[in-house]
């Protein structure tokens, strides 16, 4: 009987033993997997758990770019923040305007190195309120490029290599073209005429051999480091009604220009303010 018990712990002692075994076997040795392995891969799977169905990886190709060799969207090369797109000295170069998202109010796509301004580049991002391209290598703008922007407030074309000026949005409130090649050839006569609520205009530092219409809205003008030899008494004033006040200009710089302006006295008797610039 005693012999019959001894047997039956056994079995069940070697049993348990064997058991221990499996599993201290079953387990992963120390060493067998680089250091940190197993918790990357808990991370990255509590990574994966947490990730938004959104941001999961989409199958679909992405747009194609107009950016000059760099096929990603828009939103990966420049900064987009509720309404804004600030594309700033890009890199890879951006050489041509990016396309915007839908609903863009405001770009600025400054120190790139964009040559050209196409018809249809603005044509779907009719919700514009302010493009700034300063300082970019822009030497031609389509005609039409601006033609469906009927919201643009503010434009900045400083910086640039322009020999003449497209068709403005009629509601524009501030046109910079400083720092371009400019000259009275490339400036329309018609160009600011039906811009009735531009305030601020600023033309400095191009090759103007005149000074161009300037809207009864203008508030500062800027026309410093031209090549404006004369003003006449039609430039800032009218010629057949002595009353005529200009009264809404309050600052306009010509310094910088061969013209003398004290030959020229009754050229701004409508003003408040006289221009700066050479009187002697």
């Amino acid at each position: 009987m005693k012999a019959l018990l001894f047997t039956c712990l056994l079995v069940l002692w070697l049993m348990a033993a064997s058991a221990r075994r499996f599993n201290d076997e079953s387990r992963l040795r120390p060493g067998s997997l680089p250091n940190g392995y197993i918790s990357e891969y808990l991370k990255s799977r509590r990574a994966r758990r947490a990730l938004p169905a959104a941001d999961a990886p989409d199958a679909t190709p992405a747009p194609r770019e107009s950016d000059g060799g760099a096929d990603l969207p828009t939103c990966l090369l420049c900064v987009c923040l509720s309404g804004s797109v600030y594309c700033e000295e890009v890199s890879p170069d951006m050489t041509t305007v990016p396309l915007l998202p839908k609903e863009t109010a405001y770009l600025y796509a400054r120190f790139n190195k964009i040559k050209k301004i196409g018809r249809n580049d603005f044509g779907d991002t009719v919700t514009l309120k302010r493009i700034d391209l300063t300082g970019n290598l822009i030497s031609e703008i389509d005609d039409a490029a601006f033609s469906k922007l009927t919201i643009l407030e503010e434009l900045s074309l400083a910086e640039n290599k322009l020999i003449k000026l497209p068709a403005l949005p009629a509601k524009l409130t501030s046109f910079n073209a400083n720092h371009n090649l400019l000259k009275t050839r490339g400036v329309k006569a018609n160009t600011f005429k039906k811009l009735t609520k531009l305030a601020n205009l600023y033309l400095a530092n191009n090759q103007l051999e005149a000074v161009p219409f300037i809207p009864e809205s203008v508030r500062i003008l800027h026309l410093q480091d031209n090549n404006i030899t004369e003003v006449n008494t039609d430039t800032f004033c009218k010629s057949d009604d002595s009353y005529y006040l200009r009264l809404s200009l309050s600052e306009v710089r010509m310094d910088g220009n061969p013209v003398v302006l004290s030959k020229y006295p009754d050229s701004f008797t409508c003003m408040k303010v006289l221009p700066v610039g050479r009187y002697r």
